[in-house]
């Protein structure tokens, strides 16, 4: 196996590339007047998809990292109470920690001295790997569900 094309495989997954669309492009130009907009028969708005994504992908890598985690409720914990932020720089905080960490989780995804198949200091079973192949495949279903949402409210992501 090359390590290195895997990894290069697991970053083209988790930038949204291939047959994934970008975080950002999901999330740009959404309509303020519209993160909590509910559309019949759809369970969640623009924020608690946005919420979501962020707190999950923010839980699994932290299940590496941190020894010991206490991860919110299951499945309660995983989803806002509101249908909308508080305000809209409450959209933005969570938009911009979800590239953060998601450019942060690539980086370290990259280097080529970290074990791709360690498992998880405190045991369980964690491995880098693993946390790449859940978020990728977390986030696509959840921004796949982002960008129906929005041909729905009539606002289509458009040329990602």
């Amino acid at each position: 196996m090359d390590e290195r094309k895997l990894r290069a495989l697991l970053v083209t997954s988790l930038e949204g590339h291939g047959a994934h669309i970008p975080f950002e492009a999901a999330v740009k130009g959404f309509p303020q007047e519209l993160y909590g907009r509910r559309v019949p028969s759809l369970a969640h708005t623009g924020w608690h998809l946005v919420y979501h994504l962020w707190i999950c992908q923010k839980d699994i890598i932290d299940y590496l990292r941190v020894p010991g985690l206490v991860s919110p409720e299951y499945p309660s914990g995983y989803w806002p109470k509101e249908d909308a932020p508080a305000d809209p720089k409450e959209w933005d905080r969570k938009v911009k920690e979800f590239s953060a960490d998601l450019k942060d989780f690539i980086a370290w995804l990259k280097d080529p001295k970290a074990d791709l198949f360690e498992p998880r200091p405190s045991g369980g079973d964690g491995s880098l790997f693993r946390a790449a192949m859940l978020v990728t495949d977390h986030n696509s279903y959840h921004v796949g569900q982002l960008v129906d949402l929005r041909m729905l409210l009539g606002v289509p992501v458009r040329d990602w």
